[in-house]
């Protein structure tokens, strides 16, 4: 329940003098999608109506309702209740006119949750945590590529002119002198998140060129996903203010590393303790079967970490991507990594999502894994010692494979819901058969006049 009132609402719009509400939900591509509205308009209606409908749009802007089983949605496109959650209720920085952004919950008609909502499908999950006396506790790490305007898909992306006048050639991960060649658009960033309440811990230069790192302070899966939701639409903004573009393609360039969405998870017990170290400090089973259920449904649930046919160059051996789902302790090289930590924050750190997908399903499919393997006592491998780049692949190798396995998945569908793995998977099919649609530049360089 949000901790602000009806009268503490109308107060904070006329204090913030509020003309325009961005009223928004997140699409499965976590997109936004709602309605603005007069702010008192807003305060009198208490939401805004929205068709079921918007769910079942995928990224290419299509309908699926050819891909779907009779049955799963209803022919009429009923209107849903989207009620806002004013817990999420923050300032738009670069609105012309004073603005505020609110993030709804879906309901029917008749109040029930709507089941395919991507908020939706992570507070059911987090649900069953909390009857297990658990809460999940998450801190995610982003990357995105910071590309010159590119206003031609069949262009390839290029780095952005810094402000030497030149663009970088060179990998220069860590640098400072790199991350000061976009001062002006970093400052944007930390002014646009402060006033968001957008909790950035630090950022840094990553491995590619003109490749940036953001992490994110530890907190509420909900509240950090919302962050992230909202995180991407803002940088995307800044980025557009000082006429680049930034990107959070999986893989946006042939030659250079992808776009991880890093996920640090723990369990906390209801005293605050975590739930992955014994009172003596040591390692819970709990912890070693978290772990296991990531390491069994991990490839059942790769298709939320990597939801597009781009995704999959990410997981290229020796380029900083993951390639199974090894584990090991500091080990960058594995798929879940368990970084150097006292027992109060032991976790897990799940390196397999890309900076593409949709932050509410990557974590719910995490964190099922994890109930998974926390109901069924599972038991992790050997931890990995070594360069886990020369263990065999692992992870599916194509979003046709993945799809096929969230398929066959009962266990998952039972947990995440059987009409919303309907209609996800509906979607992906969907996308991936306009996907294989278009002929590439490949194919008619080298298949044109020599076969």
């Amino acid at each position: 329940m949000s901790s602000m009132n009806e009268e503490q609402l109308r107060e904070w719009l006329v204090d913030n003098k509020i003309d325009e509400v961005e009223a928004v939900v997140a699409d499965m591509a976590g997109v936004a999608r709602g309605k603005y509205m007069p702010a008192h308009k807003f305060t009198e209606q208490g939401g805004m109506r929205l068709p079921e409908s918007v769910f079942i749009q995928s990224v290419t802007g299509e309908y699926i309702d050819d891909y779907l089983e009779e049955g799963v949605m209803n022919p009429a496109d009923r209107d849903m209740v989207a009620k806002p959650d004013l817990d999420t209720l923050r300032l738009v920085p670069w609105g012309e006119e004073p603005t505020c952004c609110v993030i709804h919950d879906c309901y029917t008609q008749e109040g029930s949750p709507v089941d395919i909502a991507p908020r939706q499908v992570l507070r059911r999950i987090m649900g069953m945590f909390r009857k297990l006396g658990l809460v999940p506790v998450v801190a995610p790490e982003i990357e995105f590529y910071l590309v010159k305007r590119n206003t031609d898909p069949d262009y390839q992306l290029e780095p952005p002119i810094g402000r030497s006048g030149r663009k970088e050639t060179v990998r220069q991960p860590y640098s400072m002198d790199a991350v000061d060649e976009f001062e002006p658009f970093i400052e944007d960033i930390y002014d646009y998140c402060e006033i968001q309440r957008l909790h950035v811990d630090n950022l840094a230069h990553e491995s590619g060129t003109a490749q940036l790192e953001i992490n994110f302070q530890h907190g509420d899966a909900v509240e950090l996903s919302d962050q992230m939701f909202l995180f991407k639409r803002t940088i995307r903004e800044a980025a557009m203010r000082h006429e680049i573009y930034a990107t959070f393609m999986a893989k946006p360039m042939q030659n250079e590393p992808g776009s991880s969405m890093h996920w640090h998870i723990s369990l906390r017990r209801s005293d605050g303790t975590n739930a992955f170290s014994n009172p003596d400090g040591s390692e819970s089973d709990m912890f070693r079967n978290f772990i296991g259920g990531l390491q069994k449904y991990g490839p059942e649930t790769t298709i939320f970490l990597a939801p597009y046919v781009n995704s999959y160059r990410r997981f290229t051996r020796y380029m900083s991507a993951p390639i199974n789902l090894e584990w090991g302790y500091d080990n960058r090289t594995v798929g879940l990594r368990v970084p150097q930590s006292d027992p109060d924050n032991r976790r897990i750190e799940n390196r397999i999502a890309g900076a593409d997908v949709n932050p509410y399903l990557a974590i719910a499919a995490s964190l099922t894994c994890g109930l998974l393997g926390i109901e069924e006592n599972l038991q992790p491998g050997i931890p990995e010692q070594g360069n886990a780049y020369k263990r065999p692949f692992a992870l599916p190798g194509s979003l046709s494979d993945a799809l096929d396995r969230l398929e066959r998945s009962d266990r998952l569908r039972a947990l995440m819901g059987d009409r919303f793995v309907k209609i996800y998977s509906a979607m992906k099919r969907q996308e991936y058969q306009a996907y294989f649609e278009v002929i590439s530049p490949w194919e008619r360089e080298f298949l044109l006049l020599n076969v």
